[in-house]
């Protein structure tokens, strides 16, 4: 038995979940989230929690299991606390704006980059260094995070890019021109 699976789900004060055929449904005052469910596990509402159990002990099964009771759990945080994620800026002349759901970067190219949020992310810059994003769907923030760290990956050797605000960057030494004789 899954020891993620088996734990129940609480449903805070303000959040309304609904079962439609196999969709589940989760309003909240963040927002609305919806999704589908596999036919291997079921999902209920039982005491103001949401279980989810196992049809089967087959393997997809068991982990279709944990995987369903993670993504509802972080579907109920969504709509009722959001998710955020920072991103950090590095580099000399390097810099953000955003205006309109459009993020304007500046890194190092010779033209500005933009990057349109897409709808559900919303973003505010800090010190034109530090980006803020902010959304309802985790696995939606999560993708437009890395979309927007790919634009410039943070490079070893003098640690410039974009990366996560905890992110460690492991550096390397540069050459050191040796001298032959």
């Amino acid at each position: 038995m899954s020891r993620i699976g088996k734990k129940p789900i609480a449903i805070p004060k303000g959040v309304e979940v609904t079962l439609q055929g196999d969709a589940v449904v989760v309003k909240g005052p963040k927002g609305q989230l919806k999704r589908g469910v596999p036919s291997e596990v079921t999902v209920t509402v039982e005491n103001g929690q949401i279980v989810v159990r196992r049809k089967d002990d087959e393997r997809r099964s068991r982990a279709m299991h944990g995987l369903m009771r993670v993504l509802l759990h972080n579907m109920v945080t969504g709509v009722s606390q959001g998710f955020t994620k920072v991103l950090e800026i590095q580099g000399v002349g390097y810099r953000c704006d955003v205006a309109n759901n459009v993020l304007t970067l500046n890194l190092g190219h010779s033209h500005p980059m933009s990057f349109a949020l897409p709808q559900g992310v919303s973003a505010s810059v800090e010190k034109q260094t530090v980006i803020r994003l902010q959304a309802v769907d985790k696995e939606l923030l999560g993708q437009t995070a890395a979309n927007i760290k790919a634009l410039r990956p943070v490079e070893p050797y003098k640690g410039k890019g974009i990366r996560y605000a905890n992110q460690w960057v492991r550096r390397k030494a540069g050459k050191t021109g040796s001298k032959k004789k």
